[in-house]
């Protein structure tokens, strides 16, 4: 790696459960790095978009990331509100801190919110998961995808798809296929989920006797009719010997906590608190069945080799489609029960893993790139994306200069 005279300094924005997952291993790289060199450190601020304990805390506390140095206080809003006093927090503390990489990841209005205030001053922005697109501009995440990606300095892709995602909309330079980070959490944590987690126990589970299922995006949380129909399947299929177990997002219970009696006609539909990191991996490993409109768990059900539906029209993890262990249903009542029906007795098996999700380093590739990579160097690249193997290469090329 390069040498530097002064301390590189690298601002990681977050605030929603997914991110802090993403966040940790980053900040681990950097911690493993510091051992080696200390002249790295890392500003952490944490926006506030999730505040519930279980879906913002305890993250901190299971993964041992380092505590925000700045929490920003946002909370919960309309998408305008709180972009607006996320981006006008994020750009004071940016002006204090003026940090040579700003890091944003994934899709909330936290990755937006950062990375414009970022592209303001200007200050040169890393996107972690970088070129993932569902097509579908009614969803809020698509819009934060693509006009973070647009203004980005260093974009660093989980697959091919992304890369070739972003090489559709012109965007070449800058450009890296460093594996999936979440994979990186997934391999790190899932042998300490399995020995310390007791969920199944505290919810009187059995392996494989149970559905896990998820919902929290807006088309679906936002919509009573998808709402109505997505549990109405649920109730359709849920029993004694195999319950569904519905986590619940804070937006999805605001709903439900109204009129649960419209949504909830079966009692073997079970609703209970958000869980932990540790705790989630626990309950997808064992599950039957994974019904979830996240994305990232629609991945880690891939990881741990159960079958996924997902409750959405499109997805931006195609590779688990056409892996044939993901099928999409909408929030189509009919469609669902079939697809439960034909896939409750099925496992399955993550083979080639590498070959969609990286190697477990991406982490690591994406904290080398920003040490020996300036955002001079990153347009100055070739337009051709390399992957997660190259671009160790190109490093150590750039090392010998």
């Amino acid at each position: 790696m390069k040498s530097f005279s002064r301390e590189i300094r690298i601002v990681s924005i977050v605030g929603a459960r997914p991110q802090f997952i993403k966040a940790a291993m980053i900040s681990q790289a950097i911690l493993n790095y510091r051992k080696k060199n200390k002249k790295i450190e890392e500003i952490l601020v944490h926006t506030g978009q999730h505040y519930d304990f279980n879906m913002s805390q305890v993250f901190f506390d299971q993964m041992n990331i380092p505590r925000p140095h700045y929490h920003l206080g946002v909370g919960s809003g309309t998408h305008a509100t709180m972009t607006a006093e996320m981006l006008f927090k994020v750009e004071k503390m940016l002006t204090k801190e003026r940090p040579d990489w700003v890091i944003v990841y994934g899709d909330t209005n936290t990755t937006l919110a950062g990375a414009i205030a970022a592209a303001k001053m200007p200050l040169p922005i890393a996107h972690v998961e970088a070129g993932l697109r569902s097509y579908n501009r009614n969803m809020p995440e698509d819009i934060n995808r693509v006009l973070t990606d647009h203004i980005s300095s260093a974009l660093f892709c989980p697959t091919d798809v992304a890369v070739k995602n972003l090489e559709k909309e012109g965007i070449t330079q800058g450009v890296f296929k460093v594996g999936d980070v979440m994979y990186d959490a997934y391999l790190a944590y899932k042998d300490l989920a399995l020995s310390k987690s007791t969920i199944l126990t505290t919810l009187r589970l059995q392996p494989r006797n149970y559905c896990l299922a998820t919902i929290h995006r807006q088309e679906n949380a936002d919509d009573l009719l998808h709402l109505s129909n997505i549990f109405h399947a649920f109730s359709e299929l849920a029993s004694r010997d195999c319950p569904f177990i519905v986590p619940l997002h804070p937006r999805t219970k605001k709903i439900i906590g109204r009129q649960k009696r419209r949504f909830i006609r079966n009692p073997y539909v079970r609703l209970t608190k958000p869980v932990s990191y540790l705790d989630m991996l626990a309950l997808e490993s064992q599950a039957q069945i994974i019904l979830t409109d996240s994305g990232g768990i629609q991945k880690e059900a891939m990881f741990v080799g159960v079958p996924c539906i997902t409750l959405r029209d499109e997805t931006e993890w195609v590779e688990t489609v056409e892996a044939g262990m993901n099928v999409l249903t909408g929030a189509d009542a009919e469609k669902i029960v079939s697809a439960i029906n034909k896939v409750e007795n099925t496992r399955v098996r993550f083979k080639s893993l590498s070959n969609f999700y990286g190697n477990g380093n991406a982490s690591k590739l994406v904290l080398e790139a920003l040490i020996s990579l300036s955002p001079f160097d990153l347009k100055a690249m070739s337009s051709s994306a390399p992957d997660w193997m190259g671009l160790e290469k190109t490093i150590h090329k750039k090392k010998g200069n």
